[in-house]
């Protein structure tokens, strides 16, 4: 090796190691290093003079800020390589087909949900999905612009849209399925309450109906010297309290409008 070729060896990996998620055989040009920072960034295509870096993040876990980046590396040559090595964007669709394989089960997880606790985890998941899924897409559009003629990217952009539209339409159902169960329950308990205050409003008229008989009842039973003409007059006093009982009851239904 001689000594300018070690040199420019040892340039690129010193660059390298200042960006931890690049392979160390990214021998980039400057122009694409000078964009960079020590962290991935939001997904996105680097442009340099003759290269391109297109940076995208694995599928995102639940509950978990962090990204997993993936680099694409398209050389001089427009030959493209991953972060493994392998030539071509083969990597990439394998990401778009770990989106679908997530959101088909998600799908048939809100179709099954018995629980509000099971359509929230989902709610978690969707919402980070649909955001990653539409930021591929729109890293996948900025290098089309520079690499137009590759039809297996413009592919792998409009699976990436479906893949957002996915995840849109899964976070929509998700909350519109919580929605709907609050209204659902809410329906509910209205129900239930209407149905407690029939029940109470019934029992109140029937303690009405009996009140003036107890009232009766408990003024001429007291222990008390009562004239002898009283004791014949029973059946003249529990009618009567009947009566009076029936008539408050009457007079209060037909306010309330409410039947017994």
């Amino acid at each position: 090796m001689s000594i300018g070729a070690g040199r420019i060896e040892m340039v690129a990996m010193s660059k390298c190691s200042d960006f931890p998620y690049l392979p160390q055989f990214f021998e980039c040009e400057a122009e694409l290093f000078d964009q960079l920072s020590n962290r991935p960034g939001n997904q996105r295509c680097v442009v340099g003079r003759d290269e391109l870096l297109l940076v995208v993040h694995d599928v995102p876990q639940a509950g978990s800020p962090d990204r997993v980046p993936l680099i694409f590396w398209r050389r001089q040559d427009e030959t493209w390589v991953d972060s493994s090595g392998h030539k071509g964007l083969k990597k990439l669709g394998d990401l778009l087909d770990r989106y679908a394989k997530l959101l088909d089960e998600k799908q048939d997880i809100i179709d099954e949900a018995d629980t509000a606790q099971e359509i929230f985890d989902l709610a978690r998941v969707a919402a980070p999905l649909a955001r990653a899924s539409r930021n591929l897409a729109i890293a996948i559009d900025q290098t089309l612009v520079h690499d137009e003629d590759n039809r297996e990217l413009r592919s792998y952009r409009d699976r990436a849209r479906e893949a957002e539209r996915a995840a849109e339409q899964l976070s929509h159902d998700a909350k519109l399925t919580l929605e709907f169960w609050k209204a659902e329950q809410s329906e509910k308990q209205q129900v239930s309450a209407e149905k407690l205050n029939v029940i109470a409003f019934r029992l109140n008229l029937l303690a009405g109906f009996f009140l003036p008989l107890v009232a009766l009842g408990g003024l001429f039973g007291m222990n008390v010297h009562l004239p002898e003409f009283v004791n014949g007059w029973f059946w003249l006093i529990f009618c009567g309290g009947l009566l009076m009982g029936g008539s408050l009851v009457w007079m209060v239904s037909r306010k309330t409008g409410a039947g017994l």
